[in-house]
């Protein structure tokens, strides 16, 4: 029993991925292969999935590969994803078939055309039903196992009859997915106003929670049409440098601070983060801007009454500056992805 035990990591290591992404939503996982070398070069792949065959893209195939094998184990990948706010399952999404041809690329092309008729053909039916949804996407299979249907809406949808029509259409399975406006900024983003790509379609995979207090506190403009993503919400870049932000402004000394400078005692009057410069009012009234290892902290400014109020707005900033977003955000998540397959039986 302990040699047959010792034996299973053994085998498991034997096994080689690779790490690609794929799918309309972008996905990124691994797949099972036995080639013993990796293209340096970007590379399409035919993957056999869960949904059937569907074509990606390789990734990091200029360092990350060492004789076929991807070099990081599970637990370097889940670290770094983790870190860069990038949702990855260190589990194996499916196996690699082949290295995508150029007739494969050609179809790809003639199903991308596919399912715009689709989608047309599809919105025609929801006008004639009268059904409260509104079509994003189509993604026809590369292997055309099936055709998926991306949609908003702002409740639950009974789709039965639509699916029913399409389905005799088009002979093959079948499936609506209910997303939200994130998800359809990942499908339709397009160029964001710092002249890159949405980071959502980009490589963010995993959207945290964003507030006005991260555009408070990096001195940013509070005109919801600059702050905010093609989504509709606060943009996700405003969460990248928060936790820098979070980590500085706790080095420097709050307001009304008396502190002790080469210009004499004082009090702080503002601070600025990045620089980390004090502001301070010494006693004839001048300002001055001081570098916080260049002032020694006397005491500390006792709470009042009045700075525990103001802690009110701080709280409501941290929720969101736009509630009724939140709310639609939940809404969202409590929607999930809703589905259903041609055989017409609605799936959580």
């Amino acid at each position: 029993m302990p040699k047959a035990a010792a034996a299973k990591p053994k085998q498991a290591r034997n096994i080689k991925y690779m790490l690609v992404r794929y799918s309309r939503m972008n996905t990124l996982g691994f797949f099972e292969h036995h080639e013993t070398r990796i293209p340096k070069v970007l590379t399409r792949v035919v993957l056999k999935t869960d949904k059937g065959l569907e074509l990606g893209q390789l990734v990091g195939q200029l360092t990350a590969y060492k004789a076929g094998q991807f070099k990081l184990n599970s637990d370097q990948i889940k670290k770094y994803f983790d870190d860069s706010d990038i949702d990855l399952s260190v589990d194996q999404a499916g196996k690699f078939v082949r290295y995508a041809t150029a007739d494969d690329i050609s179809e790809e092309r003639h199903l991308q055309k596919l399912a715009e008729e689709e989608m047309e053909y599809c919105r025609r039916f929801i006008k004639e039903l009268g059904l409260p949804m509104k079509i994003v996407d189509a993604e026809h299979i590369f292997g055309g196992e099936r055709v998926i249907f991306y949609f908003m809406s702002d409740g639950r949808v009974d789709f039965r009859e639509l699916v029913k029509k399409i389905a005799q259409e088009y002979q093959t399975r079948i499936e609506m997915r209910q997303i939200g406006s994130r998800d359809e900024a990942k499908i339709l983003g397009d160029i964001e106003t710092c002249g890159q790509q949405c980071c959502c379609q980009r490589f963010l995979k995993l959207l945290k929670p964003v507030n006005m207090r991260m555009a408070k506190m990096q001195k940013a403009t509070l005109d919801p049409s600059k702050i905010s993503g093609y989504c509709g919400r606060l943009k996700c870049c405003l969460r990248y440098e928060d936790k820098t932000y979070t980590e500085l402004k706790k080095r420097l000394p709050k307001k009304n601070t008396k502190v002790k400078t080469k210009y004499g005692e004082g009090k702080v009057v503002d601070t600025q983060i990045l620089t980390q410069l004090v502001m301070v009012e010494v006693k004839d009234g001048q300002k001055v801007a001081v570098g916080l290892e260049e002032l020694e902290v006397i005491s500390s400014p006792a709470p009042t009454k009045k700075k525990s109020a103001d802690a009110a707005p701080d709280a409501k900033d941290a929720q969101d500056s736009t509630p009724k977003n939140n709310e639609q955000d939940a809404r969202e998540d409590e929607k999930g992805s809703q589905k259903q397959n041609s055989a017409g039986t609605p799936e959580q």
